[in-house]
């Protein structure tokens, strides 16, 4: 097991067995076989190496192990191997901490997640998306208004999201898989927030229209074809309309309009944590404007250039309060003590009993 975690960490740090040498003072020679199994590094070595790879000791020896399965990398085709793997250790070291986390609960505090029933049946052109997004707003008691923390909505109905800082390159597009059974979505922690949002409801278009899609094409099977052109144009098509509902695009721009001012487009933007692109396709899909006034926008994106960099503020990356808000419960609820709650939020102990007594002191306050 040792070997294994030391062969992983070293990934996500994204060093290769020389360069952990160097930095160690541990021949690489040594390093392969302990990754093997066939030597054990001793507890002054193992120190080092998590010192050297910013993981805590105590990672070295974690019992759950997560397994993701069926992942899709959202990715440019620049993206280095090493950076693949730095993404997928910090994403595993989460998902197990989030195993460990969930196990002392008796009874899990979160929801599997499940497709509710009563959902349109099969989608056979893209407009139905917008009544299943509506269906799934309606059934989650969503409304229409926007919904402002995304990441813990998807959380609290059973699904894992997961933020990572491993991509400091800019070449990662989000990922996709199942935990354990769960279904997982990663997306940049430090993404702007509207291209965080648009990912995970994109996502979750997958999983909802699973086994809905019809092709038109005979012969073709839409399941089969999941990762495909054109459920990847439904799956577009659904995140815009589950994250702003038709009735809200027509109840701020009017029911049709020949011109929109990009300003609109600015607010709506940071009310729905839309981007103005995205926007603007709602406006064109709920029937506000025609496809003459969406190209002639388009054009003016283009020419602008805000199709790579929109005006003003960014959206803000959303904030999710879930895994903490657990650890919490749990130290509160007798289920762990303060070093294991430490460890599972992997910071150190004198840190952790820092933020309690702080966070004790603000409630008493209130």
């Amino acid at each position: 097991m040792i070997g294994q975690r030391l062969l992983r960490a070293r990934k996500a740090a994204g060093l290769s067995l020389r360069e952990l040498a160097e930095r160690t003072c541990v021949s690489h020679t040594a390093i392969s076989k302990f990754e093997k199994g066939l030597l054990t590094p001793s507890s002054g070595q193992l120190i080092e190496f998590a010192k050297t790879l910013g993981v805590r000791g105590e990672f070295f020896f974690r019992p759950m192990q997560a397994e993701i399965t069926g992942v899709e990398y959202r990715k440019k085709a620049s993206m280095p191997k090493r950076l693949l793997d730095r993404v997928h250790g910090d994403v595993l070291d989460q998902a197990e901490r989030w195993q460990e986390l969930l196990s002392l609960y008796p009874d899990s505090p979160i929801e599997a997640f499940a497709v509710p029933r009563g959902l349109i049946d099969t989608i056979h052109e893209e407009g139905q998306v917008e009544t299943l997004a509506e269906g799934l707003r309606q059934a989650w008691s969503l409304g229409a208004s926007p919904i402002p923390g995304l990441i813990d909505t998807l959380k609290s109905k059973g699904v894992r999201v997961i933020g990572t800082d491993a991509d400091d390159q800019g070449k990662f597009d989000g990922l996709a898989g199942t935990v354990d059974g769960v279904p997982l979505i990663v997306v940049g922690r430090h993404w702007p927030g509207d291209r965080q949002r648009f990912t995970l409801a994109h996502e979750l278009g997958h999983l909802v229209l699973a086994g809905r899609v019809v092709l038109e094409r005979p012969g073709v099977d839409a399941n089969a074809c999941i990762r495909g052109d054109p459920l990847e144009r439904l799956c577009n098509g659904f995140a815009g309309a589950f994250l702003m509902p038709r009735q809200a695009v027509i109840g701020h721009l009017g029911a049709h309009r020949r011109r929109l001012e990009p300003n609109e487009l600015v607010l709506l933007k940071h009310e729905y944590g839309l981007s103005m692109q995205a926007c603007l396709f709602r406006a064109l899909d709920a029937g506000v404007i025609d496809a003459a006034t969406h190209q002639g926008l388009f054009r003016l994106f283009s020419e602008r250039g805000w199709r790579k960099q929109e005006p003003g503020a960014p959206y803000p990356p959303e904030e999710t309060i879930l895994f903490k808000q657990l650890v919490f419960r749990a130290l509160g609820e007798g289920l762990v003590g303060e070093s294991k709650a430490a460890e599972i939020l992997g910071v150190p102990l004198g840190q952790f009993h820092r933020q309690r007594k702080l966070e004790a002191a603000g409630a008493a306050a209130h």
